[in-house]
């Protein structure tokens, strides 16, 4: 069968026509699956992605100081001995740095707004305690080594990088300020965003502490003047 010419000549096969038109349907229809599978899993794959409230935090402007506390350690209520008398809102924070499911959701726009702050202070508390663990003090010095505390301004010390400090265990007392070990002097921080940074979240300890754990990073003591950058 086909389609033939005044001379009977036949032109067209019409069943192979069909058939072939038959098959390169089928393969157009299995690519549309594939595309869609593929947004599938890409989908999926982002909700499986999904940015915890410690990473959101800590990729916060102004953070950048803080390092990412280990939920273990979190989790472990000795680590965490006292802080619930000093933070208002104690369970709804916690299960909200956590990712806990809280009946937060159910509190008012206002009280929320609360649980969220007290949030963030309950972790500035948590990670002053997290620094000084070996885990803690790791973290802090792949920061360090990258810089992320900023440089001393003075001319003498020649860039040296710094790490935060507190000038208070007291909450609510001082900013953050960062610590030479040059000249072993402290220094505001450059960038004007960690002036909300509470000096409390790091302690007035980790310095010396660290440059002990880190005694490769504790360079010699300037002999000469404590002339300033520009």
């Amino acid at each position: 069968p086909g389609i033939k010419d005044i001379r009977g000549k036949v032109l067209v096969h019409t069943h192979t026509y069909t058939h072939t038109h038959t098959i390169t349907r089928l393969a157009e229809v299995a690519a549309m699956d594939r595309v869609d599978e593929e947004n599938d899993s890409l989908v999926e794959d982002e909700e499986d992605e999904e940015i915890s409230w410690i990473s959101w935090f800590c990729s916060l402007k102004g953070n950048e100081f803080y390092c990412e506390v280990d939920e273990e350690f979190i989790q472990d209520d000795f680590n965490l001995y006292g802080l619930s008398r000093m933070t208002e809102y104690y369970d709804f924070a916690l299960d909200l740095i956590l990712d806990l499911e809280s009946p937060a959701d159910e509190l008012t726009e206002e009280r929320q707004e609360k649980v969220e702050v007290a949030a963030e202070f309950l972790y500035g508390l948590i990670h002053a305690r997290f620094i000084l663990t070996t885990r803690g003090m790791q973290l802090m010095e792949e920061k360090f080594r990258s810089v992320d505390f900023g440089r001393c301004p003075r001319v003498f010390c020649h860039g040296q990088p710094c790490l935060p400090v507190g000038q208070s265990d007291q909450a609510r007392s001082n900013a953050v300020k960062i610590f030479c070990p040059r000249c072993q002097d402290i220094f505001f921080p450059r960038s004007s965003r960690q002036n909300s940074v509470d000096g409390v979240c790091f302690g007035t300890t980790f310095p010396h502490l660290f440059l002990m754990s880190f005694p490769e990073h504790k360079p010699a003591r300037n002999a000469g003047g404590s002339g300033s950058y520009e």
